[in-house]
Protein backbone atom coordinates (compact mmCIF):
# COMPACT_ATOMS: atom_id res chain seq x y z
CA UNK A 1 0.00 0.00 0.00
CA UNK A 2 2.87 2.86 1.14
CA UNK A 3 5.26 1.60 -1.38
CA UNK A 4 4.32 4.11 -4.17
CA UNK A 5 4.19 6.92 -2.02
CA UNK A 6 8.41 7.03 -1.18
CA UNK A 7 10.13 6.70 2.02
CA UNK A 8 9.50 10.01 4.09
CA UNK A 9 6.82 9.10 6.66
CA UNK A 10 4.89 12.35 5.96
CA UNK A 11 5.03 11.80 2.37
CA UNK A 12 3.63 8.36 2.74
CA UNK A 13 1.13 9.39 5.60
CA UNK A 14 -0.25 12.41 3.28
CA UNK A 15 -1.05 10.31 0.51
CA UNK A 16 -3.34 8.10 2.65
CA UNK A 17 -4.85 11.26 4.00
CA UNK A 18 -5.23 12.73 0.59
CA UNK A 19 -7.96 9.04 0.14
CA UNK A 20 -10.12 10.56 2.56
CA UNK A 21 -9.81 14.70 1.24
CA UNK A 22 -12.14 13.47 -1.98
CA UNK A 23 -15.75 14.84 -0.97
CA UNK A 24 -18.23 12.17 -1.03
CA UNK A 25 -22.13 12.39 -1.55
CA UNK A 26 -23.74 13.35 1.23
CA UNK A 27 -26.78 10.80 2.59
CA UNK A 28 -28.23 13.38 4.63
CA UNK A 29 -31.65 14.44 3.03
CA UNK A 30 -32.75 10.69 2.09
CA UNK A 31 -32.57 10.09 6.09
CA UNK A 32 -34.29 13.06 7.52
CA UNK A 33 -38.21 12.66 6.52
CA UNK A 34 -38.06 9.92 8.98
CA UNK A 35 -37.39 12.43 11.86
CA UNK A 36 -39.50 15.33 10.25
CA UNK A 37 -42.50 17.27 12.00
CA UNK A 38 -40.70 17.58 14.99
CA UNK A 39 -39.18 13.85 15.53
CA UNK A 40 -35.72 14.86 15.26
CA UNK A 41 -36.14 17.04 18.29
CA UNK A 42 -36.85 14.60 20.59
CA UNK A 43 -34.04 12.62 19.61
CA UNK A 44 -31.66 14.83 20.07
CA UNK A 45 -27.89 13.80 19.77
CA UNK A 46 -29.22 10.24 18.41
CA UNK A 47 -31.09 11.43 15.83
CA UNK A 48 -29.06 11.11 12.35
CA UNK A 49 -28.93 14.83 11.84
CA UNK A 50 -27.22 15.56 15.12
CA UNK A 51 -25.01 12.05 15.15
CA UNK A 52 -23.45 12.55 11.91
CA UNK A 53 -22.84 12.89 8.32
CA UNK A 54 -21.82 11.15 5.35
CA UNK A 55 -20.87 7.31 6.33
CA UNK A 56 -23.13 7.30 9.91
CA UNK A 57 -26.30 8.37 8.04
CA UNK A 58 -25.57 5.62 5.11
CA UNK A 59 -25.64 3.49 7.57
CA UNK A 60 -28.70 3.84 9.85
CA UNK A 61 -30.30 3.72 6.53
CA UNK A 62 -29.30 -0.33 6.49
CA UNK A 63 -31.23 -2.14 8.84
CA UNK A 64 -29.49 -3.06 12.90
CA UNK A 65 -26.06 -4.53 11.53
CA UNK A 66 -24.94 -8.30 11.85
CA UNK A 67 -21.32 -6.80 11.40
CA UNK A 68 -19.07 -4.26 13.42
CA UNK A 69 -15.24 -4.54 14.09
CA UNK A 70 -13.47 -3.52 17.29
CA UNK A 71 -9.75 -3.19 16.63
CA UNK A 72 -7.87 -2.73 20.26
CA UNK A 73 -4.07 -1.53 19.48
CA UNK A 74 -1.08 -2.10 21.97
CA UNK A 75 2.36 -0.75 22.17
CA UNK A 76 4.90 -0.87 25.25
CA UNK A 77 5.66 1.88 27.16
CA UNK A 78 6.09 4.90 25.63
CA UNK A 79 8.17 6.55 28.10
CA UNK A 80 11.00 3.74 28.74
CA UNK A 81 10.93 5.99 32.24
CA UNK A 82 7.37 6.81 32.71
CA UNK A 83 7.93 4.40 36.11
CA UNK A 84 10.68 6.36 37.12
CA UNK A 85 9.38 9.28 36.34
CA UNK A 86 6.54 8.94 38.64
CA UNK A 87 3.91 9.69 35.75
CA UNK A 88 1.76 5.92 35.71
CA UNK A 89 0.88 3.94 38.31
CA UNK A 90 1.79 1.41 36.85
CA UNK A 91 4.65 -0.49 35.41
CA UNK A 92 5.86 -0.83 31.66
CA UNK A 93 5.31 -4.89 31.43
CA UNK A 94 1.40 -4.30 32.05
CA UNK A 95 1.07 -3.58 28.52
CA UNK A 96 2.45 -6.80 27.06
CA UNK A 97 0.22 -8.43 30.38
CA UNK A 98 -2.72 -6.32 28.85
CA UNK A 99 -2.47 -7.52 25.52
CA UNK A 100 -2.21 -11.07 26.07
CA UNK A 101 -5.35 -11.01 28.30
CA UNK A 102 -7.24 -9.25 25.13
CA UNK A 103 -5.59 -12.15 22.82
CA UNK A 104 -6.69 -14.79 25.60
CA UNK A 105 -10.38 -13.18 25.73
CA UNK A 106 -10.54 -12.03 29.54
CA UNK A 107 -10.63 -8.62 29.40
CA UNK A 108 -13.91 -6.29 29.47
CA UNK A 109 -13.52 -5.17 25.81
CA UNK A 110 -13.61 -8.88 24.70
CA UNK A 111 -16.90 -9.19 27.30
CA UNK A 112 -18.34 -6.22 25.07
CA UNK A 113 -17.08 -7.52 21.70
CA UNK A 114 -19.02 -10.67 22.54
CA UNK A 115 -22.63 -9.31 23.97
CA UNK A 116 -22.96 -6.91 20.82
CA UNK A 117 -21.47 -9.63 18.68
CA UNK A 118 -19.06 -7.17 17.57
CA UNK A 119 -15.51 -9.25 15.68
CA UNK A 120 -12.12 -8.05 17.77
CA UNK A 121 -8.64 -8.05 16.53
CA UNK A 122 -5.83 -7.85 18.82
CA UNK A 123 -2.57 -5.75 17.84
CA UNK A 124 0.81 -5.87 19.75
CA UNK A 125 2.57 -3.31 17.76
CA UNK A 126 6.54 -4.19 18.60
CA UNK A 127 5.84 -4.53 22.21
CA UNK A 128 9.59 -5.46 22.58
CA UNK A 129 10.88 -2.26 21.35
CA UNK A 130 9.46 0.62 24.21
CA UNK A 131 9.14 4.17 21.87
CA UNK A 132 11.76 7.36 22.65
CA UNK A 133 10.81 9.46 25.75
CA UNK A 134 9.49 12.05 23.75
CA UNK A 135 11.67 14.94 26.75
CA UNK A 136 14.46 13.67 25.50
CA UNK A 137 14.04 12.37 21.88
CA UNK A 138 11.35 12.06 19.51
CA UNK A 139 9.09 9.15 19.87
CA UNK A 140 9.13 7.31 16.84
CA UNK A 141 11.23 7.42 13.78
CA UNK A 142 9.48 8.54 10.46
CA UNK A 143 9.98 4.63 9.63
CA UNK A 144 8.16 3.50 12.54
CA UNK A 145 5.40 6.06 12.39
CA UNK A 146 4.20 4.93 8.93
CA UNK A 147 4.67 1.34 9.80
CA UNK A 148 1.97 1.61 12.74
CA UNK A 149 -0.35 3.63 10.28
CA UNK A 150 0.11 0.97 8.04
CA UNK A 151 -0.92 -1.78 10.70
CA UNK A 152 -3.78 0.26 11.34
CA UNK A 153 -5.38 0.82 8.28
CA UNK A 154 -5.18 -3.10 7.35
CA UNK A 155 -7.01 -3.68 10.67
CA UNK A 156 -10.20 -1.91 9.22
CA UNK A 157 -12.60 -5.05 7.61
CA UNK A 158 -13.53 -3.51 3.99
CA UNK A 159 -16.95 -5.69 5.25
CA UNK A 160 -17.35 -3.85 8.91
CA UNK A 161 -21.05 -1.95 8.99
CA UNK A 162 -19.24 -0.10 12.44
CA UNK A 163 -15.81 0.15 13.89
CA UNK A 164 -14.59 1.01 17.57
CA UNK A 165 -10.89 1.44 17.69
CA UNK A 166 -9.32 0.90 20.75
CA UNK A 167 -5.99 0.87 23.05
CA UNK A 168 -3.21 -0.12 25.24
CA UNK A 169 -0.36 1.67 26.52
CA UNK A 170 1.08 2.26 29.98
CA UNK A 171 1.86 6.30 29.90
CA UNK A 172 -0.20 6.94 27.30
CA UNK A 173 -2.55 9.40 28.51
CA UNK A 174 0.29 11.73 28.91
CA UNK A 175 1.14 10.97 25.19
CA UNK A 176 -2.33 11.66 24.38
CA UNK A 177 -1.95 15.31 26.09
CA UNK A 178 1.08 15.73 24.72
CA UNK A 179 -0.15 15.88 21.24
CA UNK A 180 -3.70 17.95 22.70
CA UNK A 181 -1.30 20.42 23.95
CA UNK A 182 1.03 20.57 21.18
CA UNK A 183 -2.48 21.01 18.53
CA UNK A 184 -4.18 23.13 20.26
CA UNK A 185 -2.18 25.05 22.81
CA UNK A 186 -2.71 26.40 26.25
CA UNK A 187 -0.75 25.23 29.39
CA UNK A 188 0.55 21.44 30.10
CA UNK A 189 -1.31 21.50 33.51
CA UNK A 190 -4.68 22.30 31.24
CA UNK A 191 -4.19 18.44 29.61
CA UNK A 192 -2.92 16.57 31.76
CA UNK A 193 -4.98 14.09 34.10
CA UNK A 194 -4.92 11.60 36.53
CA UNK A 195 -4.63 8.95 34.09
CA UNK A 196 -4.77 5.31 35.91
CA UNK A 197 -5.01 7.00 39.14
CA UNK A 198 -1.60 9.27 39.97
CA UNK A 199 -1.62 11.70 42.90
CA UNK A 200 -1.20 15.14 43.15
CA UNK A 201 2.85 14.92 42.68
CA UNK A 202 2.61 12.28 40.38
CA UNK A 203 0.24 14.85 38.00
CA UNK A 204 2.79 17.51 38.52
CA UNK A 205 5.30 15.00 36.62
CA UNK A 206 3.21 14.27 33.94
CA UNK A 207 2.26 18.18 33.35
CA UNK A 208 6.15 18.97 33.61
CA UNK A 209 7.18 16.16 31.32
CA UNK A 210 4.35 17.11 28.57
CA UNK A 211 5.60 20.51 28.85
CA UNK A 212 8.99 19.77 28.26
CA UNK A 213 8.15 17.56 25.16
CA UNK A 214 6.13 19.80 23.73
CA UNK A 215 8.77 22.80 23.54
CA UNK A 216 10.95 20.23 22.20
CA UNK A 217 9.00 19.28 19.42
CA UNK A 218 7.46 22.15 18.02
CA UNK A 219 6.37 24.39 15.88
CA UNK A 220 5.13 21.03 13.74
CA UNK A 221 2.74 20.04 11.52
CA UNK A 222 0.13 17.32 12.90
CA UNK A 223 1.82 14.75 11.50
CA UNK A 224 5.18 15.39 12.64
CA UNK A 225 3.60 16.24 15.77
CA UNK A 226 2.37 12.33 15.92
CA UNK A 227 5.53 11.16 15.07
CA UNK A 228 7.28 13.37 18.00
CA UNK A 229 5.10 13.16 20.64
CA UNK A 230 2.63 9.81 19.38
CA UNK A 231 2.78 6.16 20.53
CA UNK A 232 2.96 3.24 17.99
CA UNK A 233 -0.60 2.62 18.66
CA UNK A 234 -1.96 6.24 18.37
CA UNK A 235 -0.92 6.03 15.06
CA UNK A 236 -2.12 2.99 14.45
CA UNK A 237 -5.53 4.44 15.89
CA UNK A 238 -5.57 7.31 13.47
CA UNK A 239 -4.52 5.19 10.20
CA UNK A 240 -7.68 2.72 11.46
CA UNK A 241 -9.84 5.58 11.09
CA UNK A 242 -8.73 7.22 8.15
CA UNK A 243 -8.96 3.98 6.32
CA UNK A 244 -12.67 3.55 7.65
CA UNK A 245 -13.20 7.54 6.39
CA UNK A 246 -12.24 6.12 3.28
CA UNK A 247 -14.78 2.95 2.97
CA UNK A 248 -17.26 5.05 4.94
CA UNK A 249 -17.15 2.99 7.64
CA UNK A 250 -19.41 4.90 10.67
CA UNK A 251 -16.82 5.02 13.63
CA UNK A 252 -17.45 5.61 17.53
CA UNK A 253 -14.51 7.01 19.24
CA UNK A 254 -13.37 6.30 22.48
CA UNK A 255 -11.83 8.34 24.98
CA UNK A 256 -9.12 10.48 25.44
CA UNK A 257 -5.95 8.79 23.76
CA UNK A 258 -8.48 7.59 20.78
CA UNK A 259 -9.80 11.56 20.42
CA UNK A 260 -6.03 12.55 20.67
CA UNK A 261 -5.55 10.03 17.01
CA UNK A 262 -8.88 11.45 15.81
CA UNK A 263 -7.31 15.10 16.70
CA UNK A 264 -4.39 14.30 14.35
CA UNK A 265 -6.02 13.64 11.52
CA UNK A 266 -8.68 16.46 11.98
CA UNK A 267 -6.22 18.75 12.34
CA UNK A 268 -5.10 17.19 8.56
CA UNK A 269 -8.36 17.38 7.47
CA UNK A 270 -11.08 19.13 8.79
CA UNK A 271 -13.49 16.71 7.14
CA UNK A 272 -11.22 13.32 9.00
CA UNK A 273 -14.29 13.04 11.39
CA UNK A 274 -17.25 13.27 9.42
CA UNK A 275 -17.73 9.31 9.84
CA UNK A 276 -17.57 9.78 13.48
CA UNK A 277 -19.57 9.86 16.47
CA UNK A 278 -18.12 10.35 20.27
CA UNK A 279 -18.47 7.31 21.98
CA UNK A 280 -18.58 8.36 25.59
CA UNK A 281 -17.03 10.88 28.18
CA UNK A 282 -14.55 9.59 30.17
CA UNK A 283 -12.89 10.81 33.71
CA UNK A 284 -9.91 12.14 32.30
CA UNK A 285 -10.15 16.02 32.86
CA UNK A 286 -9.48 17.09 29.14
CA UNK A 287 -11.54 14.88 27.50
CA UNK A 288 -14.64 17.03 27.24
CA UNK A 289 -12.22 19.72 26.16
CA UNK A 290 -10.65 18.05 23.33
CA UNK A 291 -14.10 16.72 22.04
CA UNK A 292 -15.36 20.54 22.02
CA UNK A 293 -12.52 20.95 19.46
CA UNK A 294 -13.51 17.86 17.83
CA UNK A 295 -17.24 19.26 17.49
CA UNK A 296 -18.34 15.99 19.31
CA UNK A 297 -20.85 15.25 21.64
CA UNK A 298 -20.79 12.47 23.83
CA UNK A 299 -23.24 9.91 23.89
CA UNK A 300 -22.39 8.87 27.24
CA UNK A 301 -21.19 10.31 29.95
CA UNK A 302 -19.95 7.42 32.96
CA UNK A 303 -16.99 8.13 34.43
CA UNK A 304 -14.86 5.64 32.56
CA UNK A 305 -11.47 5.30 32.29
CA UNK A 306 -10.66 1.52 31.68
CA UNK A 307 -9.75 2.60 27.92
CA UNK A 308 -9.59 -0.66 25.60
CA UNK A 309 -11.96 0.75 23.64
CA UNK A 310 -14.56 0.41 26.28
CA UNK A 311 -16.93 3.50 26.23
CA UNK A 312 -16.96 3.18 22.58
CA UNK A 313 -18.38 -0.39 22.70
CA UNK A 314 -21.07 0.53 25.05
CA UNK A 315 -22.02 3.13 22.63
CA UNK A 316 -22.72 0.19 20.26
CA UNK A 317 -25.80 -0.64 22.03
CA UNK A 318 -26.79 3.44 21.57
CA UNK A 319 -26.20 3.07 18.35
CA UNK A 320 -27.98 -0.25 17.21
CA UNK A 321 -31.14 1.31 19.58
CA UNK A 322 -31.10 4.64 17.27
CA UNK A 323 -30.74 2.12 14.22
CA UNK A 324 -33.54 0.49 15.16
CA UNK A 325 -36.34 3.31 15.50
CA UNK A 326 -34.64 4.58 12.28
CA UNK A 327 -35.40 1.76 10.56
CA UNK A 328 -38.64 0.87 11.70
CA UNK A 329 -40.25 4.37 12.44
CA UNK A 330 -43.07 5.85 10.24
CA UNK A 331 -43.49 9.26 9.82
CA UNK A 332 -46.39 11.29 11.67
CA UNK A 333 -48.02 11.74 8.41
CA UNK A 334 -47.88 7.70 7.92
CA UNK A 335 -49.25 7.13 11.14
CA UNK A 336 -52.19 9.30 10.81
CA UNK A 337 -50.58 11.53 14.01
CA UNK A 338 -51.99 14.67 13.92
CA UNK A 339 -49.33 17.90 13.58
CA UNK A 340 -49.11 19.98 16.35
CA UNK A 341 -50.46 24.06 16.34
CA UNK A 342 -49.73 26.20 13.64
CA UNK A 343 -47.96 29.28 14.36
CA UNK A 344 -50.73 31.20 12.93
Amino acid sequence: LFAPFGSGHTKIIAAVAERYQTPVVACASSSESVFDQGLKNLFGTLSPNAASTDGMVAYLKKNVPEIKSIAVLGRDDVFPKSTAQGISAFPAEVTAQMVGNFQHGGAAINQLAKLHGAQMQVHALDLDHPTGDFTEVAAMTEAETAAAFATGWDAVDPKADLLVVGEMGIGNTTVAAAIACALYGGDAADWVGRGTGVDDAGLARKAAAVAKGVARHTPADPLQILQRLGGREIAAMAGAMARARCLRIPLILDGFIACSAAAVLQETNPSALDHAVAGHLSAEGAHGRLLARLGKEPLLALGLRLGEGSGAALAIGIVKAAVACHSGMVTFAEAGVSSGPSDG
